[in-house]
C-alpha cells in the first residue's frame, strides 16, 4: 500500500523572493518588484490607450473598459460616499483601484502566481498615503481646530460619554484606520495564496498516486482559483472605497 507524499514548500518559499538584481542593495529587484512595476505600467497603459482621440463616437476595446471602469468608480463608489465634490479625487480613486487589482491579480496568472500584496510592505504604504490625504483634506475642509472637535467629539452624543468616546474615536480614526486598510489587504491576499498553494500541491500528489483522487480534488482547484480573481478585485474594491469614505467622511462632517 503506497503512502501518499505531499511535499509543502516551505512558508518562506511562498513569500521570500530572492534578488536577481542589485542584491544587498537597497535598490534590490525581485519577483515582487517586477509584479508592481508591471501592476503601474498596465495602469499607466490601460488609461494612456484609452485616451488616444476616438476613431468612431462609439467606444471598443480599450476605451470602452477604462470608461466603463471610471463610470463605475465614479457611480459606486465617489458617488455613495463622497458625493459632487468628489469627482476630483476620481483620478486618484481610480489609479488606486486598478493598481491594487494588478498586484492582486498576479496570483492567478501562470509563471508569476504570487498576489504582490501578500507582502506587507505596499498595502501599508497605500494605507498611510490614503491616512495623509483623509487627514489634510479633513483640515483643509473644516480647519484643524474644526477637524479635531468634529473626529474626536462627535455631534449629539451626551457630553458625559466623551469620557469613553473620545479616547475610541482618537484610536479609530487616527491610528486604526490605517493598520486595518493595510492589514484588510494583506491578510486575505496572504490566504488566498495559502489556499491555493495547498490544493495544487494536493493536486500534484493525488495525480501521481492515483488518478481518481486528483479528478477530486482538479475541479476544486479551479474553483479556488475562480474564487481568488473573485477576492483580488473585491479587495481593491474595498480598499478604494473604504478610502472614498474616509475622504467624505473628512471633508463633510456629521452633523
Amino acid at each position: 500500500m503506497s503512502v501518499l507524499a505531499l511535499e509543502y514548500p516551505p512558508i518562506n518559499h511562498l513569500f521570500d523572493w530572492p534578488a536577481f538584481l542589485f542584491d544587498g542593495t537597497a535598490l534590490a529587484v525581485n519577483k515582487t518588484v517586477l509584479i508592481y512595476v508591471a501592476a503601474t505600467v498596465a495602469t499607466m497603459l490601460l488609461f494612456g490607450l484609452a485616451g488616444r482621440p476616438r476613431q468612431s463616437l462609439v467606444p471598443s476595446g480599450v476605451q470602452h473598459v477604462a470608461e466603463s471602469s471610471v463610470n463605475f468608480i465614479e457611480e459606486s463608489v465617489v458617488m455613495q460616499t463622497i458625493g459632487p465634490d468628489g469627482r476630483k479625487f476620481m483620478p486618484f480613486l481610480t489609479s488606486l483601484f486598478f493598481f491594487i487589482l494588478f498586484s492582486n491579480i498576479t496570483e492567478v496568472i501562470p509563471g508569476l502566481q504570487f498576489p504582490a500584496n501578500s507582502r506587507m510592505a505596499v498595502p501599508m504604504l497605500l494605507a498611510l498615503l490614503v491616512w495623509v490625504i483623509y487627514n489634510v483634506v479633513g483640515v483643509r475642509s473644516q480647519g484643524l481646530l474644526g477637524y479635531l472637535k468634529n473626529s474626536l467629539f462627535p455631534p449629539g452624543v451626551p457630553k458625559a460619554l466623551y469620557v469613553l468616546v473620545t479616547p475610541i474615536e482618537l484610536v479609530s480614526t487616527f491610528v486604526v484606520r490605517p493598520f486595518s486598510l493595510a492589514i484588510r489587504l494583506w491578510a486575505n491576499m496572504v490566504a488566498g495564496h495559502l489556499l491555493l498553494v495547498t490544493f495544487a500541491v494536493l493536486s500534484a500528489a493525488l495525480w501521481g498516486a492515483t488518478y481518481v483522487g486528483a479528478a477530486l480534488t482538479f475541479p476544486m482547484l479551479i474553483a479556488m482559483t475562480g474564487f481568488e480573481i473573485l477576492v483580488s478585485v473585491l479587495q481593491a474594491f474595498i480598499f478604494t472605497i473604504l478610502t472614498a469614505v474616509y475622504i467624505g467622511g473628512s471633508m463633510h462632517p456629521e452633523h
